[in-house]
């Protein structure tokens, strides 16, 4: 189930640059349902902390514009079903395949100490006004990096048995 979840919000984000609310929604809803087939009404707690978790753990880096509310979303919605211990391991594997995939994106590309020098920028802009921006440059190359693709990946290889 997860990877139905994760590969159809990947198509949909490469489609039209988001995942539909309403997958998501249709997504945590089925995780609860699973969870509570499963564990009976101690599946909620279940549900709710492996749901809960990504957000607690991810909201930094929405609220820097670093990763969107849909790869939140899907992290909440497969931590449902997943449960906190293997969504943890999932977000985990999930930003070492992004950076690896951004790494070669950005070396093919030619353009990655340009990338390195405007991260650094960031931040230093950040620590001198104390502003939050958004990361990303509306515009620029390669600056939309479809998040989902690693996710799926990682819940393939979750799926897999590797993790």
């Amino acid at each position: 189930m997860p990877v139905a979840i994760a590969g159809t919000a990947a198509v949909m984000d490469l489609r039209s640059m988001q995942v539909d609310n309403g997958w998501i929604l249709f997504s945590l809803l089925t995780g609860m349902t699973v969870q509570v087939m499963k564990h009976g009404m101690a599946g909620m707690g279940v549900f709710l902390s492996g749901a809960a978790f990504p957000f607690l753990l991810l909201a930094v880096l929405f609220c820097f514009r670093m990763l969107g509310p849909g790869d939140i979303k899907l992290f909440c919605a497969l931590g449902g079903i997943m449960g906190i211990h293997d969504i943890g391991k999932c977000i985990l594997v999930s930003f070492l395949l992004g950076g690896i995939i951004s790494l070669a994106i950005l070396i093919s590309a030619g353009v990655f100490c340009r990338r390195i020098r405007f991260l650094i920028s960031y931040f230093q802009d950040y620590f001198h006004t104390g502003i939050v921006k958004p990361y990303y440059r509306k515009g620029m190359a390669l600056e939309n990096f479809h998040f989902t693709v690693p996710v799926f990946l990682s819940v393939l290889l979750y799926a897999g048995g590797v993790y």
